[in-house]
């Protein structure tokens, strides 16, 4: 068609002819889409409304057969639950007290006088007394359909085969007791007997109490919610809830020549009325033994019904199934056609050098990954130059790092020389403490010898004390020089852990009592194996730590706890806190937070060294601006040597 339009006489106009062009392909892209997706539906469509129609069908089916054979079920169930229910009537009855003396006496009138209210109070339809002649003394029988109850005297009974059984004492598989249908003048009576022996065991009678059957088929209609047919062994209906003059009927007895006891039951169509009908046959069986055959008749109308509505149902619903794929199907023609049209200009403006295209479709199928990759295509090419200003712009960069990095280091080796110059520093202390602690040793000496004077008045006595406690710290602080350098061991002693923080607490009451200052120790002796001056130049320095993190005030408490197995000691000031930073380093040795000329940097490392030779933990909570908690964890230990040895 296209090469027709080029080449005739009269070609139209070069836009109207790419338009009609573009059109064509754009139809034809659509329709290739859309007619073998529409065609499918179709084809899967009809076949699967075939096939649903026929499953339905036989599923139907299946139900209403089922159905029916439940309901031939239930029937033949409530005429044997019928049965058990007779004969647990009649077992209380024929044992009732002065029943059998009466009866071998002929006396009727305390038959009757034991019988009635028996019979009044039973729900049964019939109950009679036979004497051992096979006489009727007694029966009562209710008015069918109607309130009240007839008495009877005098029938034979000879001929019936239940009583001559019952006074014969036959027995069979099942006992002594007999079930029988037996016309009467109620119609069909379902009649269960039983012997009335005397105290020697004498049969002096019988006594039967029955069911009509014309009540029981309307129970049984009820329950199976069928019409119910009983039928003898000669294919005679003698009773049914039909009423018999139903056109066809004639096909209900029919239908039983063909019946075998021993197969199982099958639905039989007949036509009842005109209407269509099934029926099922079981064996009416009384005592074991059967009597001919219970029908259960149920109307297949609905049936019909049900299958053409279901198949209505299930047409209109592929119908408008295959309405709705098929817009679909337009939909997402129109929906895949329409971006790949446009990629294909956006490539022919960027093959003519066009960079800044971008399709801006957002799609999360192939189409939007090929667009995605379009879009990422032209944006790589627009961005060679900012790739090429980025990479220098990220040298400069790395470059300053590295120069960060060189005066971190420069820096590291400052600390390294820095911390070597300390070590030399803690050597040359060492030597001097040794040689400054015998000035102290004379000092504190004279000062005793002086004291010892009782000449001297009180105000050079009061001076010379000052004088040696004085001497005393000052020994004290060398010694903690000397301990930090020569690490001397701890002369671990069994004590009262709760002393040692007392005596802190004394020797540091000159620092504390501008703060609130609280404690919290336990009322009985910690005892436990420690060295009591090295935890107490422990605590003496928190304490001393936490008043200098206070210079504004604050609040100061010290707890002592007995955790079992350990002991812990905790110290908490609201002072200023210690930095993130500097919390890492607070057990360096010569590491301080305080102004210059304030510490020295070793009291943290000292008790830190001291804690661990007691093998103890020390640990630091702080919060900048809201204070420490120093938390010393000792374990309790015992002493290995014995009272008398201390």
């Amino acid at each position: 068609m296209r090469e027709t339009l080029l080449e005739s006489d009269h070609p139209l106009p070069v836009s109207h002819h790419r338009g009609w062009a573009r059109f064509l392909r754009l139809d034809r892209l659509k329709y290739q889409l859309i007619l073998p997706y529409v065609f499918l539906t179709m084809i899967l469509a009809v076949s699967g409304m075939y096939v649903i129609t026929r499953l339905v069908a036989y599923s139907q089916r299946d139900a209403f057969e089922n159905n029916l054979l439940n309901a031939s079920r239930i029937t033949n169930d409530s005429l044997v639950r019928q049965e058990q229910e007779q004969l647990e009537r009649l077992r209380p009855i024929v044992f009732t007290s002065g029943l059998a003396q009466a009866l071998f006496d002929g006396d009727h009138d305390k038959v009757h006088e034991l019988l009635e209210p028996i019979f009044i109070n039973s729900p049964a339809d019939v109950l009679t007394a036979v004497d051992a002649q096979s006489r009727e003394v007694v029966t009562y029988g209710r008015y069918l359909g109607q309130n009240g109850y007839h008495t009877t005297q005098g029938a034979d009974f000879s001929t019936l085969t239940i009583v001559q059984k019952t006074l014969s004492e036959a027995a069979d598989v099942t006992g002594d007791k007999f079930v029988d249908l037996i016309r009467l003048e109620q119609g069909y009576t379902l009649v269960t007997s039983a012997p009335v022996r005397d105290s020697s065991g004498k049969t002096v009678g019988v006594m039967m109490i029955g069911s009509y059957l014309e009540n029981l088929m309307t129970e049984l209609k009820k329950q199976a919610l069928a019409e119910i047919i009983f039928v003898d062994m000669n294919g005679q209906v003698f009773e049914t809830t039909f009423t018999g003059q139903e056109e066809g009927f004639e096909q209900l007895q029919a239908a039983v020549q063909s019946l075998d006891a021993s197969t199982p039951a099958a639905p039989i169509p007949v036509l009842l009325d005109k209407r269509e009908y099934e029926v099922v046959y079981s064996p009416l069986v009384i005592r074991g033994q059967q009597v001919g055959w219970i029908g259960v008749v149920k109307d297949s109308v609905y049936l019909v019904r049900s299958l053409t509505t279901s198949r209505n149902v299930i047409l209109l619903i592929f119908l408008i199934g295959a309405v709705g794929v098929a817009i679909i199907g337009f939909w997402q023609a129109e929906n895949i056609s329409r971006p790949i049209l446009r990629l294909r200009e956006m490539a022919q403006r960027v093959a003519a050098g066009d960079l800044n295209q971008q399709i801006g479709l957002r799609r999360t199928d192939e189409v939007g990954e090929l667009a995605e990759a379009f879009d990422t295509m032209t944006s790589q090419l627009r961005s060679r130059t900012d790739e090429a200003a980025r990479l220098y712009a990220e040298s400069l960069q790395r470059n300053k790092e590295l120069a960060e990095i060189n005066a971190r280091l420069e820096t590291t080796q400052q600390q390294l020389i820095q911390s070597e110059k300390l070590a030399a520093i803690g050597q040359l202390t060492a030597g001097i403490v040794h040689d400054v602690k015998n000035p102290f040793a004379v000092i504190m000496g004279m000062a005793e010898v002086l004291a010892e004077d009782e000449t001297l008045d009180p105000e050079v006595l009061h001076g010379l004390k000052t004088i040696r406690e004085s001497a005393v710290k000052g020994n004290n602080i060398v010694s903690d020089l000397l301990k930090f350098a020569r690490q001397s061991q701890p002369e671990m002693r069994y004590l009262d852990m709760c002393e040692t923080v007392n005596a802190a607490i004394r020797l540091t009451a000159y620092l504390t009592r501008r703060y609130n200052f609280t404690t919290s120790l336990p009322e009985k002796p910690l005892m436990m194996v420690y060295d009591a001056q090295q935890i107490e130049q422990v605590l003496i320095n928190l304490i001393h730590n936490a008043v200098q993190a206070m210079p504004n005030g604050g609040a100061l408490h010290i707890s002592l706890e007995d955790l079992g197995e350990t002991a812990r000691i905790r110290i908490k000031d609201t002072g200023c806190g210690i930095e993130p930073e500097a919390m890492k380093r607070i057990f360096d040795p010569f590491f301080t937070t305080k102004s210059e000329g304030e510490g020295t940097g070793l009291g943290l490392s000292v008790s830190y060294g001291i804690i661990s030779t007691h093998r103890g933990q020390i640990q630091v909570e702080s919060e900048v601006g809201k204070g420490s908690v120093f938390t010393i964890l000792l374990p309790i230990t015992k002493p290995s040597y014995t009272d008398e040895e201390l």
